[in-house]
């Protein structure tokens, strides 16, 4: 006898139920496995370095080996960082236009940002698999192991990212939509390759279908930027010349293992780790005392804050974080406008994209092997340039500002919060002197502050709860792996572009720009401007930074006053709406509606540019310390 209908239905409502939760333990299983290794890797390597520094400056008697391991573990904490990311879904892309979509596009458009990384993971995990197996003829110097323990990372990564990728689409709500999106990105690949034979008679032309049209569109339809690059890469090379993509595994390893990008996570975790242990609110609260009086004293406090916890934590995510919430209440108790609050803590973010020990000045000193010691000390005085700039906006803002119910600090109180916040107000100048005086490098100083901040937060805070260390190295994992991934695809997409002959047409054109160097610098501007919007600064630096900096040179310009430059101008693209996704991060943690920002941020952007032109104009600025 057949079951009634409404049974049927019922059953395969509870069959699919059960598949959708077997899959989420599965997935979670994995994903908790995935976590825990990255937390751990990440620990080890804040104390191998850590011994080292030890070994070599107290024992006098340094460990060879370590930063070989360091490296070796370096890349599986990327790898596994990048895992954590992909399951979180926090890996950086752009979802400006995303957000705008209509429901049904956005959805698949979801979708798409599973299955184009989808395909390139599981196009690229045979060759990564052999590239893995190859290195193994390939012998460490120190430890003497087969590089095979190193390059296994890659394919490791690329298969579990596949795995969550896969548990994901199945489990979304629409089966059909994935399927969909499966099939949309399937026909895409099949018809790129059925056009194979057409694309190498193109020549360069082929840069402008895949790595400009191509990456665009990827970008801009929301798949993560890592994964636009990659992709868009991979199509270049492997259908448009005869250069194999075992050569694009290969550059991808190279930029994500640069011993110095180890900086990266550390410095990410001092960040949330001086959050943690209330270092930043004893600064804040000392600013608070010293200007909350003044008109616009609080947006003062909040300038001078940015500037002063970005000399700690060096991601930008971690300072606005630490600061918002500290001072926006109180700043809307006063009757501040909470689109004025996003605009300003958006536009700092900007002004400290050079204060040391910023992520972006150790990206350009590892593929442009500028000192980043001179790249830490040229940074300082740009950041205050633009931070008098908005000064001057905040003076007049709230000229008419009445602050007669505001008590005013006395001299004991400030005194006293000065005291509190002496051990968190030191930290910036211990890593800025550590690295500039040569006592320690990049990446050893910033295990240094990480042990500074847990001694300050145990013995002299009484902040530190070990209940959030777990959960700390795992955001630091996530974190990095995703800056990681797209510094390896941008890398190869860079390699890409030198090998096409771009790099040399690039050089000449710029090179031969009316008004000489100063042509170069404004057109150089308004480029990174708009990189900074579209690609976030890692990665429009990563790509571009090799090209530009030899070209700069030539032209007299000094790196680190270029560097300056160029930074400055990605940060003012990374925090400008619509498309800067800094904007929006400013929103988020402060709690405010983007469109309430709008209408204030521009005076503030125009400051910045004010301050950039300076900059530019006045090379003293960025090398008067050098």
């Amino acid at each position: 006898m057949a079951l009634p209908q409404a049974a049927v239905a019922d059953g395969a409502r509870e069959a699919d139920g059960l598949f959708r939760t077997a899959l989420y333990r599965l997935e979670s299983v994995v994903g908790g496995l995935v976590s825990t290794a990255a937390a751990l890797l990440v620990a080890a390597e804040i104390v191998l370095l850590f011994a080292g520094v030890l070994a070599r400056y107290a024992l006098h008697t340094p460990l060879i080996w370590a930063d070989e391991l360091a490296t070796i573990l370096f890349m599986w904490l990327a790898m596994l960082g990048a895992v954590i990311a992909f399951r979180r879904g926090v890996h950086m892309r752009m979802t400006a236009l995303l957000a705008r979509a209509r429901p049904g596009l956005r959805g698949l458009l979801e979708v798409l940002a599973l299955t184009v990384p989808l395909a390139f993971l599981l196009i690229l995990l045979p060759t990564a698999i052999e590239y893995a197996e190859e290195e193994a003829f390939v012998t460490t110097p120190a430890l003497g192991i087969a590089n095979t323990w190193r390059a296994a990372a890659l394919p490791a990564g690329m298969g579990l990212m596949a795995f969550m990728a896969l548990c994901r689409l199945a489990r979304a709500e629409s089966l059909g939509r994935s399927a969909l999106g499966l099939v949309l990105t399937g026909a895409a690949v099949a018809g790129l390759v059925a056009l194979a034979p057409a694309f190498p008679p193109l020549g360069n032309l082929n840069l402008l279908i895949f790595l400009v049209a191509g990456v665009a569109l990827a970008v801009l339809s929301g798949v993560p930027i890592a994964f636009a690059f990659a992709i868009c890469t991979m199509g270049y090379l492997g259908l448009s010349t005869d250069i194999p993509i075992f050569v694009m595994v290969g550059r991808m390893e190279e930029g994500m293992s640069h011993l110095i990008l180890l900086a990266v996570p550390l410095f990410v975790f001092l960040g949330l780790l001086i959050e943690m242990t209330g270092m930043a609110q004893a600064m804040v609260a000392f600013l608070a005392a010293l200007l909350g009086s003044v008109r616009g004293g609080l947006s003062y406090v909040l300038i001078g804050a940015m500037y002063v916890v970005s000399g700690i934590s060096g991601a930008k995510a971690a300072d606005m974080a630490a600061i918002a919430p500290a001072l926006f209440p109180e700043m809307k108790a006063r009757g501040a406008d909470p689109g004025d609050l996003a605009a300003l803590l958006s536009a700092t973010g900007a002004q400290t994209e050079t204060v040391p020990p910023s992520l972006v000045l150790i990206t350009i000193g590892s593929v442009t092997g500028v000192s980043i010691a001179a790249l830490f000390a040229g940074g300082i005085l740009p950041a205050v340039v633009l931070g008098i700039m908005l000064c001057l906006v905040v003076r007049h803002r709230y000229r008419h500002e009445d602050v007669s119910h505001v008590r005013r600090a006395s001299w004991a109180e400030i005194v006293r919060s000065f005291g509190i916040a002496l051990p968190a107000l030191a930290l910036p100048f211990i890593i800025r002197a550590a690295v500039v005086e040569g006592i320690a490098t990049t990446t050893e100083v910033s295990t240094i502050g990480i042990i500074y901040a847990a001694l300050a937060g145990l013995l002299l805070y009484r902040r530190f709860d070990m209940r959030r260390l777990g959960p700390m190295l795992v955001d630091t994992a996530s974190l990095s792996g995703a800056i990681l991934l797209i510094i390896g695809a941008a890398t190869a997409m860079a390699w890409s572009l030198t090998q096409s002959g771009f790099s040399a047409d690039l050089a000449h054109a710029m090179t031969n720009l009316p008004g000489g160097a100063a042509g170069f610098m404004a057109v150089s501007i308004v480029a990174f401007i708009v990189l900074g919007s579209v690609l976030e600064g890692i990665p429009a630096m990563v790509l571009f930074a090799p090209l530009l900096f030899p070209i700069a040179h030539q032209l007299g310009i000094h790196e680190v006053h270029y560097a300056m430059v160029t930074i400055l101008a990605m940060g003012l693209g990374l925090f400008a709406p619509p498309f800067g996704i800094g904007y929006y991060t400013a929103c988020a943690i402060g709690r405010v509606d983007p469109d309430a920002g709008l209408r204030r941020i521009w005076v503030y952007l125009g400051a910045l540019l004010v301050g950039l032109v300076i900059v530019a104009a006045v090379p003293w600025i960025s090398v008067g310390f050098l």
